[in-house]
């Protein structure tokens, strides 16, 4: 990263900007150009195996299942915080803004792994733990888990003047 100083190193500081976010976009490899989509989302992060996934819901049929089964490698960013910061001339004017980059590997996810997976969807916008699933809605939609390789964070923020 090139600007070390708007680097987010920790992965606690990493895991933090991830709670504050409500989209994730994915991009997926296709023909000539990426495709990318917002998507909701939740996450998981194991301290102990350093491991970090993303968890994901959309239809079971569709461009984006298909380039899944293509290739499952993906990027992905999400971004919150967002603030306009203006100046008197447009070369003052900045954004403040926390963000997450990286990629993985995405699996589409089946049985009790499928049922976890919505939890944890759910557990990003609501803090009500108590999550009761019709079973037979479930056939009617993928639900799909992308292992994070890379991760990244930024964060700027307004410049203090010190007057």
């Amino acid at each position: 990263m090139r600007r070390k100083d708007k680097e987010v190193v920790s992965i606690e500081n990493i895991i933090e900007i991830i709670k504050r976010c409500e989209v994730c976009r994915i991009a997926f490899f296709d023909k000539d150009y990426p495709y990318i989509i917002p998507l909701n989302f939740g996450y998981g992060y194991s301290y102990e195996n350093d491991e970090l996934s993303l968890y994901f819901h959309g239809a079971s049929r569709g461009k984006k299942i298909s380039l899944i089964e293509n290739n499952p490698k993906a990027g992905f960013e999400m971004d919150c915080s967002l603030n306009l910061v203006t100046g008197e001339i447009p070369c003052d004017f900045s954004m403040e803004y926390e963000s997450v980059c990286g990629n993985g590997e995405i699996e589409i996810l089946n049985g009790e792994e499928k049922i976890e997976g919505l939890k944890i969807i759910m557990n990003q916008y609501s803090q009500d733990k108590n999550y009761d699933f019709n079973k037979k809605g479930l056939n009617h939609f993928t639900v799909f888990k992308l292992k994070v390789n890379e991760v990244s964070g930024k964060k700027s923020n307004k410049p203090i003047n010190k007057e």
